[in-house]
């Protein structure tokens, strides 16, 4: 980066140091840099939510082509086009270097190759502009940004999906989590990529230029789950727990199965495979919306949300998908909640829920660094308080609902 960091509006800092205090009637504006894994995002973001400049690199075509995520290649990416991605937020924002309040960066849990190339870039941009720092918790920032959109208050109950996540908690304030409960093993994005390669999806002529998810739920739109049976995880289970790995090994052997009726070979799309792509929709909507409801219930039963008007909040790339949003809002209605989610664009990584959440953080006052030195990376970490147990004690059995989607 050195000297050719952030070039534009240069011209329009007195100096990179000894800067005279902004007016306090200007909103304060915090720079947001997101690299935890294959997107490179940045963006300005002010405090009354209003987003002034944004930019987004991603990954997607290279890593499908790849057959998915290989972090050196990732971390290579994100050195290429980092220096671009943030100039072209900052320009785009009207706002110089000099103006902004302080930087905010993802430095976990993600990639650490990933989540390296970030931190160095705004380690070197605060100590040019002597801006304080706001390390981000990246699963924190999918929590929050629904309310830079909406007048959601503390607390509120949040499922967070994504390609590397899966989780329920209650939010009781910025950076005060209690957590009911997380996938054992695999995410369910992770889930749905997948079996959308072990599908050989990129080879199918509509699909070829989706990532799994997209290409799992634009084929179960003309697919028929009930003509292939999938068995639910964990339903013996009465906890808020996840877990994807088993309902993925099913499909494995139902698509060995296929293959070996149809004379398959490598490469070939089966004939069968907009039912398996609707039956694992199905399956993991069903899993999600189980573990959802038991989560209201515990919070109901232990007072941890208001009444009236509790909001579940949903978030995470995953979030994205319609159907299991369905799936969620058949849960929400039966039992007096809201359900909130971000738009499409905001759901998957992007700069915008970083710089929100230094918002969120700069006003609560919390972990706003003026010395860097000590900041680390950590491509794993807890997210709140564990209260998984104290679920898991509760025990309570969920009414059948019908997923009637």
């Amino acid at each position: 980066m050195g000297t050719h960091c952030l070039r534009l509006r240069a011209l329009r800092c007195v100096s990179a140091r000894g800067l005279p205090a902004q007016p306090q009637c200007k909103p304060r504006v915090v720079l947001g840099i997101e690299t935890s894994c294959d997107d490179t995002g940045a963006a300005v973001v002010d405090e009354t939510g209003k987003i002034l400049g944004e930019a987004l690199y991603s990954q997607k075509e290279i890593h499908l082509k790849a057959g998915g995520i290989i972090p050196p290649v990732a971390q290579r990416l994100h050195k290429e086009h980092i220096e671009r991605v943030v100039q072209e937020a900052v320009d785009n924002s009207g706002v110089s270097p000099c103006e902004l309040t302080a930087v905010a960066t993802t430095v976990k849990p993600g990639l650490a190759l990933s989540l390296g190339v970030g931190l160095e870039y705004s380690l070197k941009l605060i100590e040019q502009y002597k801006k304080p720092f706001i390390p981000i918790h990246h699963m924190e920032a999918h929590a929050l940004i629904i309310r830079m959109l909406h007048l959601v208050e503390f607390p509120f109950l949040v499922l967070l999906v994504s390609g590397g996540h899966s989780l329920l908690a209650v939010a009781r304030g910025v950076s005060d989590f209690l957590l009911l409960g997380q996938t054992l093993d695999e995410a369910p994005g992770d889930t749905l990529d997948k079996v959308a390669r072990r599908l050989s999806l990129r080879n199918h002529p509509t699909c070829c230029t989706m990532s799994g998810g997209e290409a799992i739920e634009y084929l179960a739109k003309i697919g028929n789950r009930l003509h292939v049976e999938l068995t639910q995880p964990m339903s013996q289970h009465l906890d808020c727990d996840f877990s994807f790995s088993g309902l993925r090994n099913q499909v494995n052997q139902i698509i060995i199965k296929k293959e070996r009726e149809e004379g398959f070979q490598e490469g070939q799309i089966l004939s069968c495979v907009n039912d398996i792509a609707a039956a694992v929709q199905h399956t993991v909507a069903a899993h999600l919306a189980k573990r959802t409801h038991r989560a209201i219930l515990f919070c109901k039963k232990e007072g941890l949300l208001p009444q009236p008007k509790p909001a579940l909040v949903v978030s995470g790339g995953v979030a994205s998908n319609e159907y299991i949003r369905k799936a969620l809002r058949i849960v929400t209605e039966a039992n007096g909640f809201s359900l909130r989610c971000p738009p499409p664009k905001l759901c998957t990584d992007n700069g915008i829920m970083i710089a929100w959440n230094g918002i969120e953080r700069l006003r609560a006052g919390i972990d706003v660094l003026h010395n860097s030195k000590a900041i680390r990376y950590e491509p794993k970490a807890p997210f709140g308080i564990n209260f998984s147990e104290q679920v898991k004690k509760a025990a309570l059995r969920v009414p059948y609902l019908k997923l009637k989607i």
